[in-house]
C-alpha cells in the first residue's frame, strides 16, 4: 500500500531550508519566518537574549515551594530513563530544590545494554525509580502494526512514555510532572505553549494514538483491556488529581550537550562506545534497540534523519557551523540501522522484504527519486 506521507503530514510541496540551521520545512507543525528562519531557531535566539533566567529560577524556586509536601512523600514525578535528560532534570530538582522526586521510567521495546546500564547506575546515585513493562507479546504487536501503518515502530513506547507518568502521579497523590524540554519549541513545531511553563492537559489528551482510535487496534487483533496500559487515564482522574506538565527547559536554559557532561559527573552517565546509527554522537537515545528504526523512517517520510536533528540543534546551541552541520548531515543523515536489524526483524515478526515494502511505501515523490544508485533526496541540503 502506498502511503500519500505529504497529504497524511501535511507538507509543503517545495522543500526549503532553513536559513540559520540544517532542517527544512518538512518537519510536520514547523514554522518558517518571512526571512526564512525556522521557529526552532527563532527560540533559540529568544532564549539565549531576551529571557532573564534569574527570574526564570525564581519562579522555578517558587514553583517547587508550592508543591514540595515536607513529610516524605514524592512531591514531583520525573519522566526518565537514565539518559542524560531526564537525569538531569531530577537531579537539580532533588539535589539544588529540595523536591522529592519519583523518577518514573516507561520500558524500552527492546533495552540496550548500555541503557540498562545507565539507568541502574542513575538509581545508585540517590533517586527512587518505578519501571513499567507492560505485555511484551501485545507491545510486539503494536510494534509491528505501528510500523506497518504509522511508519514507525516505537509508536507504543511513546504512547506509554506519554501516559506511564500521569498514572503514577495518580496512583502516588503527586500533582506536578516536571518534563525535561518542551519538543515543540526546542526543536520546531506548535509553537502554541513556548512562552508559558506548562502544557495544557487538554492539548496532551489529544496525543492518545496518533490519530488512529482504540477501535483501530482492536480490529487488528488487540484486545481493549491490552491497550489500556500505554493509554493515558481518565480525564476526570487527571483533572481530580490536579495535574500540572511543566518542562523545565522552560525554568532553566537546555542544552543537551552541558546536560550530558553534568550527568557523567552526578549520575554515573556514560556515553556509546560509538557513534549511533544515523548519526555522530554518542550520547543521546542510547536506550533501545528499536529507536533506530524510529529515526530512519523519520528520514524517509520527511528528509529528516537524526543526523539533521542533532546538528540542527547544536548549530542552534553554537556549538557547529551550519556548513559543518550540513557536511555531517551529508556524511550520516539516512543510514539504515543495521546494528540491531535481525532483533528488529524478530520483534516484530517481518521479513526483510516486508521492510523494504513499508519502507518505499512512505516515501514521497516531491521527497525521493530513483536514480542509478538507488534512492536520493531530490533537494538535500549539500546541494542549495
Amino acid at each position: 500500500m502506498k502511503h500519500n506521507t505529504r497529504e497524511r503530514y501535511n507538507l509543503p510541496e517545495k522543500v526549503v531550508y532553513c536559513k540559520k540551521c540544517t532542517v527544512s520545512n518538512q518537519r510536520p507543525r514547523i514554522v518558517f519566518d518571512e526571512h526564512g528562519v525556522c521557529s526552532a531557531c527563532n527560540y533559540a535566539e529568544y532564549k539565549r537574549n531576551r529571557i532573564d533566567w534569574v527570574e526564570r529560577e525564581r519562579e522555578l524556586v517558587e514553583l517547587c515551594d508550592r508543591y514540595r509536601k515536607g513529610n516524605g512523600e514524592y512531591d514531583v514525578i520525573v519522566p526518565c530513563s537514565g539518559g542524560k535528560d531526564g537525569s538531569f532534570v531530577a537531579h537539580q530538582l532533588k539535589y539544588k530544590y529540595g523536591m522529592n522526586p519519583l523518577t518514573v521510567t516507561w520500558a524500552p521495546l527492546k533495552a540496550t545494554e548500555i541503557g540498562r546500564r545507565n539507568l541502574d547506575a542513575f538509581i545508585a546515585s540517590g533517586f527512587d525509580n518505578v519501571l513499567g513493562t507492560p505485555n511484551g507479546k501485545v507491545t510486539r504487536r503494536l510494534a509491528e502494526l505501528s510500523f506497518k501503518h504509522l511508519g514507525d515502530p516505537f509508536q507504543p513506547f511513546i504512547y506509554g512514555q506519554t501516559n506511564y507518568p500521569m498514572h503514577m502521579a495518580i496512583k502516588h497523590n503527586v500533582s506536578l510532572i516536571m518534563y525535561g524540554e518542551n519538543g515543540e519549541v526546542e526543536y520546531g513545531g506548535d509553537m502554541k505553549n513556548a512562552f508559558r511553563p506548562d502544557r495544557e492537559i487538554a492539548d496532551h489528551d489529544k496525543h492518545y494514538f496518533s490519530g488512529l482510535p482504540p477501535e483501530f487496534w482492536v480490529e487488528h487483533g488487540v484486545a481493549l483491556a491490552d491497550l489500556k496500559p500505554f493509554m493515558a487515564p481518565k480525564y476526570e482522574h487527571i483533572i481530580n488529581n490536579r495535574t500540572a506538565i511543566h518542562f523545565f527547559g522552560y525554568y532553566k536554559f537546555w542544552d543537551p550537550q552541558e546536560n550530558f557532561y553534568f550527568c557523567r559527573e552526578h549520575c554515573g552517565f556514560s556515553p556509546n562506545t560509538e557513534r549511533s546509527e544515523g548519526t555522530y554522537s554518542k550520547y543521546a537515545s542510547l536506550d533501545d534497540q528499536i529507536d533506530g528504526f524510529h529515526y530512519y523512517l523519520g528520514f524517509i517520510k520527511f528528509g529528516i534523519g537524526r543526523a539533521t536533528s542533532d546538528t540542527a540543534h547544536e548549530i542552534r546551541d553554537g556549538k557547529i557551523t551550519r556548513e559543518e552541520g550540513a557536511a555531517l548531515v551529508k556524511r550520516y543523515d539516512g543510514e539504515f540501522p543495521r546494528k540491531y536489524y535481525k532483533e528488529f526483524l524478530e520483534y516484530c515478526s517481518i521479513s526483510d522484504e516486508e521492510v523494504q515494502a513499508v519502507v518505499d511505501s512512505w516515501r514521497s515523490d516531491h521527497l525521493w527519486v530513483r536514480g542509478s544508485e538507488g534512492w536520493e533526496l531530490r533537494d538535500p541540503i549539500w546541494k542549495e
